[in-house]
């Protein structure tokens, strides 16, 4: 597989999780309404399981893994 279709696999993944299991969040959107979009922010990239996971894609991304 060569570095272009590995990237663009890792892209479609990324999206694939984020209308799977981000769009319409509860845990997301209660703490925007509650505490600040800042704050759902950095709840989802760090304490979130999907977060995490989301986390480790950008990493091999930016790192040039890819």
């Amino acid at each position: 597989m060569s570095k272009k279709e590995r990237r663009k696999q890792l892209l479609d993944k990324v999206d694939q999780t984020l209308q799977a299991y981000c769009d319409g969040c509860f845990l997301y959107s209660t703490h925007k309404k509650e505490l600040g979009r800042t704050y759902a922010h950095k709840f989802c990239l760090s304490h979130c399981t999907i977060g995490q996971q989301l986390k480790d894609v950008g990493k091999q991304l930016n790192n040039g893994k890819v």
